[in-house]
């Protein structure tokens, strides 16, 4: 006959909750959000552009699907934030530097008023079209980055982005 060092009470593990408490989730969030930071800091101009451009996919898509499941604030949100992307695109869009860029300003320009259609009207439509326009350019933008050499990050005798 073996006894047991513990009674089998005692043996059980305590319940873990399926889900995270509100002090977990924010402490993610706010991990996640210093990790961002730190990716676009470190970011090269092109490296930039392009996650801006994938953001911007993400956020017409999740406006997209809200419109059609009729969550307006969430279509609005993501909307806004779409918004908010174009508006930084156009204004670091240097129309100086190449033939094309007016046609591209152009773009962003119909873009920006169709998403405020969109908000204002609720129109998945307007939405959809500004991701038939866009998803294009954000996967030529991608292969141009990917066509570039790498680039380190800092120079050798120097410090952060050049920076001693």
């Amino acid at each position: 006959m073996t006894t047991a060092l513990f009674p089998p009470h005692q043996l059980s593990m305590p319940q873990q909750s399926a889900q995270p408490s509100a002090a977990q989730l924010a402490a993610a969030q706010g991990k996640r959000a210093q990790l961002n930071r730190e990716a676009v800091l470190s970011a090269t101009p092109v490296r930039l552009l392009t996650m801006l451009y994938d953001r911007l996919m993400l956020d017409l898509d999740r406006a997209e699907a809200a419109q059609d499941s009729e969550n307006w604030p969430v279509a609005s949100e993501n909307l806004l934030h779409a918004q908010a992307i174009v508006d930084e695109l156009t204004t670091s869009l240097n129309v100086a530097a190449w033939d094309g860029a007016d046609g591209l300003l152009a773009i962003y320009t119909y873009v920006s008023n169709a998403l405020i259609g969109a908000n204002i009207h609720r129109d998945v439509a307007r939405t959809r079209e500004s991701i038939v326009l866009l998803e294009p350019l954000r996967q030529a933008w991608h292969e141009a980055a990917a066509a570039l050499p790498a680039t380190p990050t800092a120079a050798s005798g120097e410090g952060y982005r050049g920076v001693a």
